[in-house]
């Protein structure tokens, strides 16, 4: 493993391993405090990219879905108070969306590496996090999907209730699910600052 890789590993890791603690504990109606702190892990594939290329940016997203799935084994043995912290939905889900999301994210940061230095970054973290968002939720609460674990009780996570509190009646989930998309979207353009930051610094010519 080349050591110049090794802190794009220990970031991805330790984003994935904090959002997995975080999404646990709720802010607000909708949101949960992971959906705060996930988003930055395009950051760190974004940079990766950029810097090193897509090879290393790929293994930096394996680093990212190992840690993921040891997560969610280990939160399918911790019990809550209405069962296993991590279903089988949720945990396939989760690794699912992950791992498409970022993978996406590689192929069009890398497509678009040559144009202006924002556009990569930009388009690619809001395709990657459209198709997270997108398919987190629907394999981890659709009712259309209830076969994949046919026991895991997700009618809670269907009640029809007006979109975000104001909007057309759909599923809770889709409700989650746009909120958790809208903090994705907000980070994306936030994180444009410490991309250029990061980058500049890891590319700038040794003195």
């Amino acid at each position: 493993m080349n050591r110049t890789h090794i802190p794009g590993i220990l970031a991805m890791a330790a984003i994935v391993l904090a959002s997995n603690i975080f999404v646990q504990f709720l802010f607000g109606q909708w949101l949960t405090w992971g959906a705060f702190t996930y988003p930055f892990a395009f950051l760190v594939t974004d940079v990766m990219n950029r810097v090193y290329g897509p090879g290393p940016a790929r293994k930096v997203v394996v680093a990212g879905f190992v840690t993921g799935v040891i997560c969610s084994l280990i939160g399918t043995q911790i019990m809550g108070e209405f069962g296993p912290l991590v279903t089988l939905r949720i945990a396939i889900g989760s690794g699912l969306a992950f791992l498409t999301a970022q993978l996406t994210d590689v192929a069009v940061f890398d497509r678009l590496r040559g144009g202006k230095w924002w556009r990569a970054p930009l388009a690619s973290t809001l395709v990657g996090s459209s198709l997270d968002t997108a398919i987190f939720f629907s394999v981890a609460f659709s009712a259309g999907l209830s076969f994949i674990e046919p026991a895991n009780d997700v009618s809670w996570a269907n009640e029809t209730l007006p979109l975000l509190g104001a909007g057309p009646t759909v599923p809770l989930w889709v409700s989650l699910g746009v909120a958790d998309w809208l903090v994705k979207l907000s980070l994306a353009i936030i994180a444009l600052v410490p991309f250029r930051i990061i980058v500049g610094k890891l590319t700038a010519p040794a003195t």
